[in-house]
């Protein structure tokens, strides 16, 4: 009984190793010396096993005492086949994404053109570009940001040739519409602010909004739309209004619950990232993001371009600093 105890502790410890093994093989294939150490271990416990195991012999004599063990050279052959094949499928589902050149295409307004970023990069969306290129990934990035851009004028701006074109070949949209919407609300409003207004224009905002999105399914259905949410500008001089507040989350409800009506949209929010920040997200204008709050934009559309996209190159991809 102590014997076949022992006999499967081995076996446990190695099936254990095996295992460590495999995942070293996999991950670790340039550490040459991490391999041989474990192959030897795996030696080690196959040598400890035909020491400790006793087979019934076939005659009861001390010549057929003989114990019948795998060649150890037999049961290395097809652990390597099987590793081999384990690498052969982990790359295939890694490269499985981005087999073919992959596109983005953003479109918007100052957000997405990037205005703002001291660093002059382009915003959020040159820092996923940079992050792309980085990891040398055959994903293009274009640009369509407009500064100024209200969600009736990028309506009309997709009628444009060279956006129509870009959106025909995307296999991503980006968008970032609808604070200059609100802002214009806002200027002929600023000395008596109330909910009224931007409740009317919401619901314009909306329709306008879900017209863009019929808009580019019209042009390739089978694209991805990401509506990225805004965030909150004001918050850190004018906190005491807080009927901005209670806009921003309304149009940032609308637009998510939009999102909600089509298969092939997501909503992507940014509000919390850049509320009671202990640092400056904010470029000189107090409007637009500066680098640091692109960054935190970035990371969050990789985010949830890696949750769309599981099993892919993407998922082990970090933004660049």
């Amino acid at each position: 009984m102590q014997r076949k105890k022992r006999t499967a502790m081995i076996s446990l410890i190695m099936g254990i190793l095996l295992l460590v093994s495999v995942f070293i093989y996999i991950f670790l294939p340039e550490h040459e010396q991490a391999k041989v150490e474990t192959v030897k271990a795996i030696a080690s416990v196959n040598q400890e096993q035909s020491e400790d195991t006793v087979e019934i012999p076939v005659e009861k004599t001390p010549e057929a005492e003989e114990v019948q063990t795998v060649p150890e050279e037999d049961e290395e052959k097809p652990i390597t086949e099987e590793i081999k094949k384990r690498v052969r499928e982990v790359v295939e589902i890694a490269l499985d994404f981005f087999k073919k050149d992959q596109k983005i295409v953003a479109i918007g307004d100052s957000l997405t053109e990037g205005i703002g970023d001291e660093t002059e990069n382009g915003g959020y969306v040159g820092i996923l570009n940079h992050t792309f290129e980085d990891h040398n990934l055959n994903v293009t990035v274009e640009n369509f940001g407009k500064k100024g851009n209200r969600s009736d004028q990028l309506l009309k701006r997709l009628k444009e040739e060279d956006i129509e074109n870009a959106i025909k070949d995307a296999d991503i949209v980006l968008i970032t519409i609808g604070a200059n919407d609100i802002m214009k609300v806002l200027k002929s409003n600023f000395m008596n602010v109330t909910m009224e207004p931007f409740q009317q224009e919401r619901l314009k905002y909306t329709e306008r909004l879900e017209a863009i999105f019929n808009k580019i399914n019209e042009l390739n259905p089978n694209t991805q739309i990401y509506l990225i949410g805004f965030y909150n500008p004001f918050e850190r001089h004018f906190g005491e209004i807080k009927e901005l507040e209670i806009i921003i989350d309304n149009w940032n409800s609308a637009g998510e619950a939009l999102t909600g009506e089509f298969e092939n949209a997501a909503y992507i929010p940014t509000k919390d990232l850049f509320s009671n920040s202990v640092i400056d997200l904010l470029a000189e204008d107090e409007f637009h993001p500066n680098s640091s709050g692109y960054k935190l934009m970035a990371e969050r559309v990789l985010e949830y371009l890696k949750e769309s996209n599981k099993e892919t190159e993407i998922d082990s991809v970090e933004v660049a600093q």
